[in-house]
C-alpha cells in the first residue's frame, strides 16, 4: 500500500473509531461490538507502527503510550477553579438562597446535577485537540496530569463535530462500583491490602507518575461545566450559552460525557424534590455521589454574584447527610493551632465510615462539649461526610455503664504549660505564650505552605525536622538557610536540598495579600487579606492605620479590624517584617485604584497582547466591572479579534466600542 493510500486509511480508521467512542459514551449506544472496534484498533495500531510518522497526539492509538515521568509540572488554570461550599438541609439551601438575594433583585432558577465523587480536573483543547490536562491543585495551579487522563476512553481526544475549537472543559475522574469491586478482590487474591473507596482509588490513579497504572483501572469522566471558549474569547458565556443547562447541552454535543441524572429546577421546592428521589436512588446507580450540585442556572447572574473565600456565590454542594456509625470514646487530645486555638479531639475506637477508617473526631471547643453532654468511654454517633472531618454527633446515654468520665478542658497549655485564656464574646480557649513549640511549629508551616510563600519542598515533615533540630525557630530563619545547614539533617540528601535553597530564593517576591496570610495575622483570610492589600497598597499603610481606618473597607468587621491594628502595634511583628526586608523579601503592592470606579466593560473577542483574565483582573484593580454581557448599563465593549454577538448589540444599544489598543492607555498599560 502506498503511503498516501495508509493516510487516507489512518484518517478513516481514526474518524471511525472516534464515532463509535461517542456513540458508545455519550450516547450510551452501540452499533459494533466491541470485538469489531478492538479490530479496528489494531488495524490502526499495525498502520501507525509502519509509519510512526504519520502518528498524531490525537490518535486512539496515543491514549497508554506515555513514559514514565520523574515528576509532575506545575500548570496555571485558565481561570481559578473553585470549590463549593456545603449545605446539608433545606434550612442550609433557604440560607443560600437569601444571601443570593440580599445581593441581586431578580429571579432566580436553579439547574441540579449529581455530585461525582471523584476527582476534579480541567481539559484544555486547542483546535479540537486535546493538549493538557491538570488536576486542581490549590485552585490556581494544579498538576499536569496530560498523559493519565488520556488513558481515560470517555475523554475526547479530539472534540466531535469538527470545528477547529479551543476549549476548557472541567469535569470529574471517578471509578465505577463495579470495576472498584474488580479491583479489590484482585488485591484480596494477590494478598494485598483493600482499596478503602472508589475516590481514593480515582485521585490516586490520575497521581501515578507511570500512565500505564490508570490505564489498566478503567476510570471514567463525566463534564460538569465549560469553562471558555478560546477562540471567541468568550470565558463568561462560552459558546453563547446562557444557562448552565446549556452548557451541558453544548458538552455533549462536542463529544463529553455528562451526567445521566440532571434537572432543572424553577424553584427551591424543586430542587428539594430533586435531591430526595436523588437521595433513594443512590445506591443503585453505578457509580458513588454524595449529593447534588445545584447552580444559579443563568450565566450572567451566576458570574455577577463574584466569589466569596474559594467559594461562588451562585453555586453549593447540596450534600447527603452525614454518614454515621457508632463507637466508644476511648480519650481526648488538646491539640494547639498555630493561631494558639486549643481544639478538643475525641480518640475513637477506630470505625469504618463511608470506606475510610475512622480514628479522631473533633469536639469543636468546650461549649461544644458542654452542650453534647458527651463524656470519656460514651458510646457516641460519629458522622463524616466526603472529606469533612469526622465529628461526634451526639452520646447514646442510654448505653452508659457508670464508668464514663468527664471530659475535663485544661487552664494550661498542653505543650508548654502556659495558662490558657478565653477571650470575651468567643468559643475557643488560647494559649499565647511566645516559647510555645504548638503554635511556633503550626506558624511557620503555615507560612511556607500553599496559602504563605508556598514553598516546594517544605512540608510538614520537614518543618518539624527543621525545627526540633533548632536549625529554624521563627520565619526569618528559612530565608537565612544555607545548604551546609542541612547537609547535617539526615531526611536530606544533597540534591533536594540544592532544590530547596532555590525554591527559597525563588519565593523572595510575594504579593501584600499572600503575605498578610503568611505571616497568620489572626482573623485575616483570603477575601480579607485581598480586600487590605487593595485598600492600603502597602504593608507600610497597614502598620500606620487606625482600627477605625481598617473598619472603613467592605467586608471586614470590628474583630478582624481590631485584630489587625493590634497584630501591627506589637514589637516582635514588626521586627519579623524588618528581618525578612534585609533577607531580600519583596512584598509586592496589588493596586486597586478608583480610576475607573463605577465604569462596566465588556470585553469580546480575542485580545492578542493581554490575557483575558489579565485585563479583568485590572479592571477590577482600577475600580471598574467586568461583566459578562452587553446591557444598556454598559459602559465600554472592547473589541478584540473575531468579536462575536456583542460587538453587535454594542452597537444596537449605543455602548461604545473600543479597540486593545485604546483599552491599554485607558489601564495605562502602554
Amino acid at each position: 500500500m502506498k503511503e498516501k493510500d495508509v493516510e487516507k486509511r489512518i484518517e478513516k480508521l481514526r474518524e471511525t473509531i472516534n464515532h463509535h467512542r461517542y456513540l458508545y459514551h455519550v450516547l450510551n449506544k452501540e452499533e459494533i461490538s466491541s470485538s469489531v472496534l478492538d479490530s479496528l484498533k489494531k488495524e490502526l495500531y499495525d498502520l501507525e507502527s509502519d509509519f510512526p510518522h504519520l502518528i498524531t497526539p490525537d490518535s486512539p492509538t496515543q491514549r497508554v503510550e506515555g513514559k514514565p515521568l520523574k515528576e509532575f509540572k506545575k500548570i496555571r488554570h485558565y481561570r481559578p477553579m473553585l470549590s463549593f461550599q456545603d449545605a446539608f438541609s433545606e434550612s442550609d439551601m433557604e440560607d443560600f438562597e437569601k444571601r443570593i438575594k440580599r445581593i441581586i433583585d431578580e429571579e432566580i432558577d436553579y439547574f441540579c446535577e449529581l455530585k461525582i465523587d471523584g476527582l476534579a480536573v480541567e481539559l484544555i483543547y486547542e483546535n479540537d485537540i486535546f493538549i493538557n490536562g491538570s488536576t486542581r491543585g490549590d485552585g490556581i495551579i494544579g498538576e499536569d496530569v496530560t498523559q493519565n487522563l488520556k488513558t481515560i476512553e470517555s475523554i475526547p481526544l479530539r472534540l466531535y463535530g469538527g470545528k477547529k475549537r479551543s476549549v476548557v472543559v472541567r469535569g470529574e475522574v471517578f471509578i465505577s462500583k463495579k470495576e472498584f469491586l474488580k479491583l479489590n478482590k484482585k488485591r484480596e487474591k494477590e494478598a494485598l491490602s483493600l482499596y478503602a473507596n472508589p475516590r481514593n482509588i480515582a485521585a490516586g490513579s490520575i497521581r501515578q507518575l507511570d500512565p500505564q497504572v490508570p490505564a489498566k483501572r478503567k476510570l471514567d469522566f463525566f463534564a460538569y461545566d465549560l469553562v471558555a471558549d478560546k477562540d471567541k474569547g468568550e470565558v463568561i458565556n462560552p459558546f453563547k450559552a446562557e444557562t448552565h443547562q446549556e452548557k451541558h447541552q453544548i458538552l455533549r454535543e462536542i463529544g463529553f460525557k455528562t451526567v445521566d441524572r440532571e434537572k432543572y429546577c424553577k424553584d427551591l421546592k424543586e430542587v428539594f424534590d430533586f435531591y430526595k428521589k436523588i437521595e433513594k436512588e443512590r445506591d443503585s446507580y453505578s457509580y458513588q455521589i454524595d449529593g447534588i450540585a445545584v447552580f444559579i442556572n443563568n450565566n450572567r447572574i451566576f458570574e455577577n454574584l463574584g466569589v466569596a473565600g474559594k467559594a461562588p456565590r451562585g453555586g453549593i454542594a447540596y450534600k447527603f447527610a452525614l454518614e454515621q456509625g457508632t463507637t466508644v470514646i476511648e480519650g481526648v487530645v488538646f491539640q494547639v493551632g498555630r493561631t494558639g486555638t486549643i481544639t478538643p479531639v475525641a480518640v475513637l475506637k477506630p470505625l469504618s465510615l463511608g470506606g475510610v477508617t475512622v480514628s479522631r473526631a473533633t469536639l469543636h471547643n468546650e461549649d461544644e462539649i458542654k452542650r453534647l453532654g458527651v463524656k470519656i468511654k460514651d458510646t457516641v454517633i460519629v458522622g463524616r461526610a466526603g472529606d469533612v472531618i469526622p465529628q461526634v454527633v451526639k452520646p447514646l446515654t442510654e448505653l452508659r455503664s457508670g464508668e464514663e468520665k468527664k471530659i475535663v478542658f485544661p487552664s494550661l497549655c498542653p505543650l508548654c504549660n502556659s495558662k490558657l485564656i478565653r477571650p470575651e464574646g468567643e468559643a475557643r480557649w488560647y494559649c499565647k505564650s511566645k516559647k510555645c513549640k504548638g503554635t511556633r511549629k503550626g506558624r511557620l508551616y503555615h507560612f511556607v505552605s500553599q496559602k504563605g510563600f508556598d514553598i516546594e519542598g517544605l512540608g510538614k515533615k520537614a518543618i518539624e525536622k527543621l525545627f526540633e533540630e533548632k536549625i529554624i525557630s521563627t520565619p526569618d530563619d528559612i530565608f537565612s538557610l544555607k545548604e551546609g545547614d542541612l547537609l547535617p539533617i539526615e531526611r536530606f540528601a544533597e540534591k533536594s536540598i540544592k532544590n530547596l535553597i532555590q525554591a527559597i530564593e525563588e519565593r523572595k517576591k510575594i504579593p501584600l495579600s499572600k503575605f498578610l496570610q503568611a505571616i497568620s495575622v489572626p482573623y485575616v483570610g483570603e477575601g480579607a487579606a485581598r480586600a487590605l492589600s487593595y485598600h492600603f497598597k502597602t504593608i507600610e499603610n497597614i502598620i500606620n492605620a487606625s482600627s477605625e481606618n481598617i473598619l472603613e473597607i467592605n467586608d471586614i468587621g470590628p474583630v478582624t479590624a481590631e485584630s489587625v491594628y493590634d497584630f501591627f502595634k506589637k514589637e516582635k511583628n514588626i521586627e519579623l517584617l524588618e528581618k525578612l526586608k534585609k533577607l531580600g523579601v519583596v512584598i509586592e503592592k496589588e493596586e486597586r485604584s478608583k480610576k475607573l470606579e463605577g465604569k462596566v466593560f465588556v470585553v469580546t473577542g480575542t485580545l492578542t497582547t493581554i490575557k483575558r483574565e489579565e485585563a479583568e483582573e485590572k479592571i477590577s484593580r482600577l475600580g471598574g466591572r467586568a461583566s459578562s454581557s452587553v446591557s444598556k448599563n454598559t459602559d465600554y465593549l472592547v473589541r478584540g479579534e473575531n468579536p462575536g454577538s456583542k460587538a453587535e448589540k454594542a452597537k444596537e444599544l449605543g455602548v461604545k466600542i473600543i479597540n486593545e489598543e485604546e483599552f491599554k492607555k485607558m489601564l495605562s498599560i502602554l
